[in-house]
């Protein structure tokens, strides 16, 4: 059953229909927040605050995009939210400019085997929090351009606009790494090949 017409019943009363979908899209929010935020930085909560929030405002969901990507809009807020209230200077907080690496230590999982996954996976968190989401959101979990244009909530060109930017933010990340030029190629290259199997693993679950 797709999730829309999971969502329908759940809100006519269909309390396992609820729980149906929030089992499809844990696996999705969990990679969403785990590579964002330091270990034992409140992972489980802000699922848990996703969840409630999707509870209260299900009633006003339309239908106008997919249901994931409403998801992840709640998703994205929520974890906003919960940097700016956790950090040492929170009025300052910008994720625009400032990056899950300068807020805290390495991530609570590491979904990569091999080094250039490793690299791939701290380049990321060195970028702007915002296009982090980005270019997680559109390789990871395979949203569109026009998806993401919901989540960001910004017009679908400008969305483009951030894949291209977090993706040279991301080339130059690795090369502070220390990746040499061919390496660098090589993790890069593999950067669409690594989200198939981060998200064929999901679906394997």
């Amino acid at each position: 059953m797709g999730d829309l017409a999971l969502l329908d019943r759940w809100r006519g009363g269909d309390s396992t229909a609820g729980s149906a979908l929030f089992e499809r899209h844990f696996d999705a929010l969990c990679r969403f927040f785990r590579n964002k935020l330091a270990a034992g930085d409140g992972v489980d909560d802000l699922i848990q605050r996703t969840m409630l929030a999707l509870v209260e405002s299900r009633d006003r969901f339309r239908g106008e995009a997919s249901f994931r990507t409403y998801l992840f809009t709640i998703a994205r807020h929520e974890l906003y939210a919960h940097l700016k209230r956790s950090g040492r200077e929170q009025a300052r907080f910008d994720p625009l400019v400032h990056s899950v690496h300068d807020h805290g230590p390495s991530p609570t999982t590491i979904l990569a085997q091999r080094k250039e996954q490793r690299m791939l996976l701290e380049a990321l968190r060195r970028v702007p929090l915002e296009l982090q989401v980005v270019l997680e959101l559109y390789y990871w979990e395979d949203l569109a351009a026009s998806e993401l244009a919901r989540v960001l909530e910004l017009p679908e060109g400008t969305v483009r606009t951030r894949i291209r930017r977090g993706r040279a933010l991301l080339e130059q990340a690795l090369g502070e790494l220390g990746e040499g030029e061919a390496e660098l190629h090589s993790t890069l290259a593999g950067l669409e090949d690594w989200a198939r199997s981060v998200r064929a693993q999901a679906g394997a679950r």
